[in-house]
């Protein structure tokens, strides 16, 4: 007998799907330039969604018409529902933002930082105290709460800029490269805070670079260059999809690269990125006894970079620093 939902289930289940941000044909153009180039997605409530590719990808660009500080040049982009064209004011309430620069007030605490900025959402003194108390605590800055902000780490600053962004219990924190620069102590205890809002059910959208990052936060994430989209999936699904469970890399001069591909069948896909070979084939073990390798070689597991491998032609990382 099938299983009959109650319409209160049925709303509850439709609720945790609901789209929070929708993008369709989304386009932003400066002149000529074409920075993104009419791209679909959903964020849905309670997910990390990632958006990963290299600097200049179109990234910032696209969270920076979310929260209003770009309008759109042409398409579709609601939050909760809202045109953000056309109700700015009501959007920018929904949200948190976490920009890429710490813009930070140099000359105020900690803890004046998370005040001051509560003012911009009309939060009562008393009401803004209990919540910046309470997000200092969250991100272990209480022993710092009366330091000038100079005083701080990059990583303090960073999770003190996070803080912020939660301050008025936003429905969607946009988190924008929210590790870049940082050492990997300070990476990994963001990304322990983040897992921790995620884990929380915030919906959080992200922008990032780096492929470790979006493997471990993001439900989702789309890969971006040059400003489309070129996936859409879960890091698992992305990677088994485009790069298969492992990945034969082969080191050597070009004519060793040559003879090698000249051996290959149909099965086997290749990408040359210098004076390394990268081969995508079902069974990666197979493969490497069929060819004889002994030397120059590693396999190992796929990853979100070997999809951009794939997709793209070339490194995600090379890409990023460029």
């Amino acid at each position: 007998m099938a299983l009959e939902l109650s319409p209160e289930k049925l709303a509850e289940g439709q609720q945790s799907r609901a789209s929070v941000v929708r993008a369709r044909a989304l386009t932003k153009r400066y002149g000529d330039f074409e920075a993104v180039k009419g791209i679909d997605f959903d964020v849905w409530r309670q997910e990390c969604f990632g958006v990963l590719g290299p600097n200049g990808a179109g990234k910032t660009t696209t969270m920076k018409m979310v929260h209003c500080a770009s309008p759109v040049t042409s398409g579709e982009l609601l939050v909760a529902g809202l045109d953000v064209m056309r109700f700015p004011r009501q959007v920018k309430a929904l949200l948190g933002v976490v920009p890429q620069s710490d813009n930070l007030d140099p000359d105020l605490t900690v803890r004046q930082n998370l005040l001051v900025y509560a003012r911009y959402f009309d939060i009562a003194a008393a009401e803004a105290q209990t919540r910046s108390d309470d997000l200092l605590d969250l991100f272990q800055l209480t022993e710092k709460a009366s330091a000038k902000v100079s005083e701080l780490s990059g990583g303090m600053k960073r999770r003190l800029v996070i803080a912020r962004g939660l301050l008025n219990q936003p429905e969607v924190l946009l988190l924008d490269e929210p590790t870049t620069g940082l050492d990997p102590q300070a990476r990994h205890l963001v990304w322990q805070k983040v897992s921790l809002l995620k884990e929380q059910g915030t919906t959080l959208m992200l922008t990032t670079h780096y492929m470790d990052e979006a493997a471990r936060l993001c439900d989702r994430l789309v890969i971006m260059h040059h400003g489309q989209i070129l996936a859409e999936g879960s890091p698992r699904d992305l990677i088994e999809r485009h790069a298969g469970r492992e990945v034969l890399e082969v080191h050597g001069d070009a004519a060793r690269r040559d003879t090698i591909r000249a051996s290959l069948g149909a099965d086997v896909a290749t990408i040359e990125v210098e004076d390394q070979l990268f081969l995508f084939a079902p069974d990666p073990a197979e493969v490497r006894r069929r060819l004889g390798l002994e030397r120059d070689f590693l396999q190992r597991a796929s990853t979100l970079e070997d999809v951009f491998l794939r997709l793209t032609g070339g490194r995600l990382q090379e890409d990023a620093s460029g």
